[in-house]
């Protein structure tokens, strides 16, 4: 495979300055030969563990440029959007989502996790989204680590109000011990008794990006709306976004106007989309690749085909911009390699790493 590489040049906003300075970005393409690949997680030493909604593990070594199939004993429902999804390594376990097959055409999002193994991964479950909905729509499916958490968004499956019910976990974030316990301070423990025990935070509707800052140990996330209301804001404690007695700005897809877009009592995003931009994976950036970008949020857009990078702090927004656009197809996740190169997933098949020009 011959490297492919398109220079970019873009604006920098600095934080700390009032000056705009001029980079050039270089991507390369390290492989397109996967098939609507859904996530990536580094092995270190440029190895990847690479997951295909089909249901496919690919290890790939980019070194080598080879790519080998890993065994595995899943029972995966591919449906619409559902299928094999995140994945993340983590002291040599592999934790993985996926839409678990609950037979009849009924599936749930589910977190499972093996002890890495390069010829067959034995996956133990840890949670599966109850009850189980015959729907190929809207499973989040997006997983973090923080310490001793895994954190778990589950879409609401089209379910809407569903987001709302304490007694369902679809439309919520999930948060359980990395071994599937539940953790005695989760909410049900604390203020919220009448929620499910594995639930952190209500009212979400397709969360599609999450990440774990590096700078604050807070959890952010970016979550579709319907036609518009996207958004990307902080995964909050007993929190509830409050889908779909909100619209977050957007509208039904019937046409009809929908929910407001933020009343008092709900938690409120860092920012909205409107029109949507179909938000998917997003990071933190902590690197020397682009030492400027410390602490800023990149976000990845299925619809726009985008990378936009965000400045913000609290949870008030400072500013945005697009890096760039309509360049390599729609971008399914964003990773870090060890040296700060950003690397970009994309449903056209194709793995890029992104990093400064010399």
């Amino acid at each position: 495979m011959g490297v492919a590489k398109i220079f970019i040049t873009s604006f920098i906003t600095f934080f700390f300055y009032s000056f705009v300075s001029f980079a050039t970005i270089q991507f390369t393409k390290l492989t397109d030969q996967l098939q609507s690949p859904w996530s990536l997680t580094s092995l270190g030493k440029d190895r990847y563990v690479i997951t295909e909604k089909s249901g496919k593990f690919i290890l790939f070594d980019k070194v080598n440029n080879r790519k080998t199939n890993i065994e595995h004993n899943l029972n995966i429902l591919e449906d619409g959007q559902g299928g094999l999804m995140d994945v993340l390594y983590h002291d040599n376990y592999l934790y993985v989502s996926y839409s678990k097959n609950r037979g009849g055409g009924t599936s749930s999002t589910s977190a499972a996790r093996a002890v890495f193994n390069e010829q067959k991964l034995i996956f133990n479950n840890l949670f599966q989204a109850e009850p189980p909905i015959a729907s190929g729509y809207h499973f989040g499916s997006r997983l973090v680590i923080q310490d001793t958490y895994l954190f778990i968004s589950a879409g609401e499956r089209a379910g809407n109000s569903i987001g709302q019910d304490p007694k369902a976990h679809p439309g919520s974030i999930i948060r359980i011990h990395l071994d599937g316990s539940i953790p005695q301070d989760n909410p049900k423990f604390t203020s919220q008794p009448t929620w499910l025990p594995e639930l952190y935070q209500i009212g979400v509707r397709n969360v599609q990006g999450m990440a774990l800052s590096p700078f604050d140990n807070e959890v952010y996330m970016t979550n579709h709306g319907a036609r518009g209301g996207d958004w990307f804001g902080k995964v909050y404690y007993a929190g509830n976004y409050g889908w779909d007695t909100l619209y977050w700005g957007g509208t039904k897809y019937s046409g009809l106007t929908g929910g407001p877009q933020w009343l008092p009592g709900f938690d409120k995003p860092i920012t909205y989309y409107v029109p949507s931009i179909a938000p998917s994976a997003c990071l933190i950036y902590q690197g020397q690749e682009f030492p400027e970008w410390n602490g800023h949020a990149l976000i990845g857009s299925l619809r726009e085909q985008s990378l936009r990078k965000l400045i913000f702090k609290d949870n008030a927004l400072i500013s945005e911009e697009i890096i760039f656009e309509k360049k390599i197809g729609r971008i399914r996740d964003v990773k870090l390699d060890e040296s700060g190169k950003i690397l970009l997933l994309t449903d056209q098949g194709m793995l890029w790493s992104l990093s400064r020009q010399k």
